[in-house]
């Protein structure tokens, strides 16, 4: 649904692309906006190894009708050969800042 506030996650390997990355999707209007979290430690596995490094995280709001042009936008910026991007629903929240989501990731 095109008017469904939406929540993404998405790992940076450090504050420069993840800055960027941000400064990009919110300067666009495809998201009303970007929260840096520095200082994670993520664990996975990458080319059959078990791999631990430092990242920050992107939390992004924007909507589903802007999540393609985000996923493309952000696919074009992002330095991993595989980025991490998932979108969760926003089921509740404050009327009034879903709506400013809603107005500030109109394209």
């Amino acid at each position: 649904m095109p008017d469904t506030v939406l929540l993404c996650y998405c790992s940076c390997p450090d504050a420069a692309s993840a800055q960027a990355i941000a400064e990009a999707l919110v300067g666009e209007r495809l998201a009303a906006c970007a929260n840096r979290l520095p200082g994670i430690r993520s664990i996975y596995r990458w080319q059959g190894e078990v791999t631990t490094g430092s990242e920050e995280l992107l939390l992004i709001k924007t909507t589903g009708g802007r999540f393609d042009a985000l996923k493309a936008r952000l696919l074009q910026l992002h330095p991993y050969e595989v980025p991490e991007l998932v979108a969760v629903p926003v089921a509740r929240g404050h009327e009034a800042y879903l709506e400013w989501v809603r107005a500030n990731a109109a394209g």
